[in-house]
């Protein structure tokens, strides 16, 4: 069976996984936002399967607001609605994305190679939080 998204689907999906890179990197100026930015980025363009060819690009025209705040206002709620909008048209895909998610944040905070900060541990937990919510 096949799978079609809307724009606005895609949008969605898009906006929520970079939104979380961009959570992360905000949350990890004390660690590098760069370094932080470019992990997770590495993580998403890596994923698979539908959400693999839909994370190939980051969201155009997304304004990400002036705050961590106003990021997350915006990041949070829109992953919710991924897991939500996966779970219903493509249940597979809401695993895969999920995964890929949780791997890209990860990779942010470069787990492997010891625990991350407070801060970024706090962005994962409420990353991780809002895809649970759906």
């Amino acid at each position: 069976m096949s799978i079609t998204l809307s724009d606005q689907d895609k949008l969605t999906l898009r906006t929520a996984a970079w939104g979380a890179v961009s959570l992360m990197s905000a949350a990890g100026v004390a660690d590098s936002a760069h370094k932080v930015a470019t992990h997770g980025s590495i993580a998403l363009t890596s994923a698979t399967g539908l959400v693999g060819h839909v994370l190939t690009k980051a969201p155009k025209g997304v304004k990400w607001g002036k705050s961590t705040a106003d990021l997350a206002d915006q990041v949070l709620p829109a992953l919710t609605a991924a897991m939500t909008l996966l779970k219903k048209q493509a249940p597979a895909e809401a695993d895969n994305f999920r995964s890929t998610v949780v791997v890209a944040i990860e990779a942010a905070a470069r787990t492997h190679q010891g625990e991350p900060s407070p801060t970024l541990a706090e962005m994962i937990r409420k990353i991780t939080e809002a895809l649970d919510a759906a």
